[in-house]
C-alpha cells in the first residue's frame, strides 16, 4: 500500500506497538503496588474492626513489610531508569549560524513533508544519516524552546524539553561528495521520520525503552565494591533485563511502523533523484572505507590526524572515477554545487570531524598535543609514509641487535657496518644447510656480543627517545601490499523493515569482519592512461569493479540502531611489568601463523612483536593524561568541536578499524619498510600517497610494483633471489646504510 493510506497504517502500526510497550510499563507498576494496596486494604480492615484477630495481625504486619520492601525496589529502579544516562552518538554539533543554508534547506523539506523540523544538526564521521533523541537532561542544553519557520506543530503550544523534536545526524562524507539535490533526495525519508516520533504514544515508548536500555548498562558496569553493593545491582539488573525481554519485540515493531510512515510521506519528494542519490552513497562508504583503513589508519598510528579527511574522500572518489570504466559517470557531476557549499566554514568543520574520527576508530586524544597532532595531505608523504617506514626499519634493526645478529655481512666493505638491508636479508635467508622452512625456532643461548654488533646510537635510536617511538604500534604502511578491499553493502533503502529509521550503514559495520590483507600487487593508472614503466602495476578490471557500490558482497545491508548500546569495559591496558606475559600469549597466538615461515623469519617475528607489545604498553601508560593535556602551538584553530556533553566514554575506540596484525604481518611490513628506505637512499624513490590505497613508493613518479610478492618469498622460504632481482633491476644498493630515526 503506498501513499497516505500507507503512511497511515504505517503509524498505525507503530502506535499500536508503542501501546503494547506502555502496557509492560503499566503492569510492572500494578505489580508493584499489588502489595502496598494489599496492606491498604488489611490496614483499613484492622481499623474498622472487621479483620481482627491474631492470624490478621500477622498477615498485616507481613503484608506491610513486603508492601515496603517492594516499594522501596520499585523506587530504586524507577530512580536508576530516570537518572541513567541513554547512549548517544559523538557529533559535531552544527550551530544555525555556521550553516544557515543547511538549516534552511532541512526546514524547507520538513514543510513540504509536512512534519516538525528537527531541532538541531550534527555531523558524525560515518557514510549514514540518522534522528536522535537527546532531550535528557545529561545531554547538554536543551533545544530551543521554539524552532522558527513554522517547525513547531501547527495549533501546539511551544515544545517542552522531552517534547523536543530529535535532532538530525549527517554523516560528513555525504556533505562533500554529494551534490545539494543528491543530499535534498537522501534526507527526505530521514526528515520525515520527525511526524511519527511527535506521537505522544511512540514518544513515550521511545523513552522508556531508553531508559530501561541505559539502566541496564549502568547496573551491568564492573567495579562495583562489597556483596551489598553487588547484589542490589543483580536484582536491579534482573529486572530491568526482564523489562527489556518484554518490549523487544513491540519496540522493534514500532520502529519498523515508523520507518514504513516515514518511506511512505517521502516517496512525495525527489523520488527519482532519490534513486540515483542511493548510489552515491554507497560509494561514497567505499570511498570512505578506504580512506580510513589505508590512508588515515597509518597516520593515526604515527600521532597525526588528517585534519581534512572530507577532503581526502572526494579525492579518493574522484580518483576512483577516474580509474575505472564504470565509473565515468561519476565525474560529470562534479560540476554541479557540491552539499558542503551548504556551510559556512566547511574546513574548520571538516577539522573538527576529521578529530572526531581518529577518536571514534583509534582512540586518540580529544586535542591538539605533541604527540597528536594534524597533518595536511601535502605534508602527508614526508610526515607519515617516510617518518613509518623509517621508524619501522629502526625497530627492525633494534630486534636484530637483541637477536646477537652482525650490522656487517662478511662480503660488504668496510665501514657499511650501519644499518643496511643486506644485514636482514643476509639474516632472512636460509642456508642451504639449515633445516626446512616452516620449523619453528628452538630456544638457543644468545651468542656473545661482538663489537661489530654493537647497537650504534645515531642509526638506532632509544626507544624512548626515538621520534615517533610513544606511537601506539607504529604501523608499516606498506607501499604495494594493500589491506583487504572492503567491498560496501548494496545501497540499502532509507527507511528498513529492521526498526531503523534512518541508518543506511557504515565502514564501521564491516570493519572489524574485514579480512587479512592479501598478499599481490597493487594495481593503477597514472596521468589517464597506462603506465608504461616496467615496474608499475597495470590496473585490474575485477579489483576495480569490486569498488564500486553494488559489487560482490557477504555483508547486508548495515542497519544499525540510532543510539549504540553501551560498549564492553575494555581489558586493563597491560603494563611494562606484564610485557613478558603478554609476550607469552601473542607467541602461542601466532604459533599457526608463524609456521609457514623459515625458523630465522619466525624468531624475528616473534622479536617484532615483542617490541611492539612493549612500545604499546608504554605509550599507554605514559599517554594516559595525554587527553587532558593543554593543546600545543600546533593546535587546531578554535572552531567546531565534538560536543564535549557526549564523552563521557573511556572505551576508545568504540569502533576500531581493523584487529591486531599477526606476527607474519608485522615482519613483512617491517621488511618492506626497510626494502622502501633503502629505495629512497640509494636509489632516487620518493614517498608517495595513494588516494585508494595509501603509501606508496614513487620511481619517477610512478608507483613501483612486485614488491610484495618479492618480500613474501624471502619471509616464506628464505629466497632472496626475486627480491635482488627486483632491486637490481631498480640500482637499489642492499649494502648501502641508510637513514633512520
Amino acid at each position: 500500500m503506498t501513499g497516505t493510506g500507507g503512511e497511515e497504517m504505517g503509524v498505525q502500526a507503530a502506535r499500536s506497538r508503542a501501546l503494547a510497550v506502555l502496557r509492560v510499563r503499566s503492569r510492572a507498576l500494578a505489580v508493584a503496588l499489588l502489595p502496598a494496596a494489599a496492606a491498604v486494604i488489611l490496614l483499613a480492615g484492622g481499623a474498622t474492626g472487621h479483620l481482627t484477630g491474631g492470624v490478621w495481625d500477622v498477615l498485616r504486619w507481613v503484608v506491610s513489610v513486603l508492601a515496603l520492601l517492594v516499594l522501596a525496589a520499585a523506587a530504586a529502579v524507577a530512580l536508576v531508569v530516570a537518572r541513567a544516562r541513554p547512549a548517544v552518538t559523538p557529533t559535531v554539533t552544527v550551530d544555525e549560524e555556521s550553516a544557515p543554508d543547511l538549516y534552511g534547506m532541512v526546514r524547507d523539506l520538513a514543510d513540504r513533508l509536512d512534519v516538525p523540523a528537527p531541532s538541531a544538526i550534527a555531523l558524525t564521521p560515518d557514510c549514514d544519516s540518522w534522528l536522535e533523541d537527546r532531550t535528557h537532561p545529561a545531554h547538554g542544553r536543551p533545544p530551543p524552546a521554539a524552532e522558527p519557520d513554522g517547525a513547531t506543530l501547527p495549533g501546539g503550544p511551544a515544545p517542552r524539553r522531552g517534547d523536543a523534536a530529535p535532532v538530525l545526524v549527517i554523516g560528513s562524507p555525504f556533505l562533500w561528495w554529494m551534490r545539494v539535490g543528491e543530499l535534498r533526495a537522501v534526507l527526505a525519508p530521514v526528515v520525515a521520520g520527525t511526524g511519527p516520533s511527535a506521537h505522544p504514544d511512540i514518544a513515550a515508548a521511545r523513552r522508556f525503552i531508553r531508559g530501561l536500555d541505559a539502566a541496564a548498562a549502568v547496573v551491568s558496569a564492573g567495579g562495583r565494591r562489597g556483596p551489598l553493593s553487588r547484589a542490589v545491582h543483580g536484582g536491579l539488573g534482573r529486572v530491568v533485563r526482564l523489562l527489556l525481554r518484554g518490549c523487544r519485540v513491540h519496540a522493534a515493531e514500532m520502529e519498523r511502523g515508523v520507518a514504513w510512515a516515514a518511506a511512505e510521506r517521502a516517496q512525495a519528494v525527489d523520488y527519482g533523484v532519490r534513486i540515483v542519490a542511493q548510489e552515491q552513497v554507497g560509494l561514497a562508504y567505499a570511498g570512505w572505507d578506504r580512506l580510513l583503513t589505508r590512508v588515515a589508519l597509518p597516520a593515526w598510528r604515527m600521532g597525526r590526524w588528517p585534519a581534512r579527511l572530507d577532503v581526502g574522500v572526494v579525492a579518493a572518489l574522484t580518483e576512483l572515477s577516474r580509474r575505472d570504466r564504470l565509473a565515468e559517470g561519476f565525474a560529470s557531476r562534479l560540476g554541479e554545487r557540491p552539499a558542503c557549499d551548504l556551510l559556512e566554514e566547511p574546513g574548520a568543520m571538516d577539522e573538527a570531524v576529521s578529530l572526531l574520527a581518529a577518536r571514534l576508530f583509534h582512540g586518540g586524544p580529544s586535542g591538539a598535543s605533541p604527540d597528536w597532532s594534524p597533518v595536511g595531505w601535502d605534508d602527508y608523504p614526508e610526515e607519515v609514509v617516510d617518518r613509518t617506514w623509517r621508524t619501522d626499519a629502526a625497530r627492525l634493526h633494534r630486534v636484530l641487535d637483541a637477536l646477537g645478529v652482525r650490522r656487517a655481512a662478511g662480503h660488504t666493505a668496510p665501514g657499511t657496518g650501519g644499518p643496511t638491508l643486506a644485514r636482514v636479508l643476509d639474516h632472512l635467508t636460509t642456508p642451504a644447510d639449515e633445516a626446512s622452512p616452516g620449523a619453528l625456532p628452538t630456544p638457543a643461548p644468545a651468542a656473545a656480543p661482538d663489537p661489530a654488533a654493537a647497537p650504534n646510537p645515531a642509526a638506532a635510536p632509544d626507544p624512548a627517545t626515538a621520534p615517533g617511538a610513544a606511537s601506539t604500534r607504529a604501523h608499516a604502511a606498506e607501499p604495494v601490499e594493500p589491506a583487504g578491499r572492503a567491498e560496501p553493502p548494496g545501497s540499502a533503502e532509507p527507511a528498513g523493515g529492521d526498526g531503523s529509521v534512518t541508518r543506511t550503514g557504515s565502514p564501521a559495520d564491516a570493519a572489524p569482519h574485514r579480512p587479512p590483507a592479501p598478499a599481490h600487487g597493487d594495481h593503477d593508472t597514472h596521468g589517464g592512461h597506462l603506465a608504461t614503466h616496467p615496474h608499475v602495476a597495470q590496473p585490474d578490471a575485477a579489483h576495480l569493479e569490486a569498488d564500486l557500490p553494488g559489487g560482490d558482497s557477504d555483508d547486508p545491508p548495515g542497519h544499525r540502531r540510532a543510539t549504540p548500546t553501551a560498549p564492553a569495559t575494555p581489558a586493563a591496558a597491560p603494563t611494562p611489568a606484564a610485557a613478558p606475559a603478554v609476550d607469552e600469549a601473542d607467541d602461542e597466538a601466532d604459533d599457526d601463523d608463524l609456521a609457514g615461515t623459515t625458523a630465522r623469519g619466525a624468531a624475528l617475528a616473534a622479536g617484532l612483536s615483542a617490541q611492539l607489545a612493549r612500545e604499546e604498553a608504554e605509550a599507554s601508560v605514559t599517554g594516559a593524561v595525554a587527553p587532558d593535556a593543554p593543546p600545543a602551538a600546533a593546535a587546531p584553530t578554535a572552531g567546531p568541536a565534538p560536543d564535549p556533553a557526549l564523552w563521557d566514554d573511556r572505551a576508545l575506540p568504540l569502533l576500531p578499524l581493523q584487529p591486531p596484525r599477526t606476527g607474519r604481518e608485522i615482519l613483512t611490513a617491517h621488511v618492506t619498510a626497510m626494502v622502501c628506505c633503502a629505495a629512497m637512499d640509494t636509489a632516487g624513490a620518493v614517498p608517495g600517497l595513494d588516494w585508494l590505497d595509501g603509501p606508496s613508493l614513487l620511481f619517477d613518479g610512478v608507483r613501483a610494483a612486485d614488491l610484495a610478492p618479492s618480500v613474501l618469498t624471502l619471509v616464506e622460504t628464505g629466497d632472496p633471489g626475486p627480491l635482488r632481482t627486483w632491486m637490481t633491476e631498480l640500482g637499489i644498493r642492499p649494502e648501502k646504510p641508510v637513514r633512520l630515526v
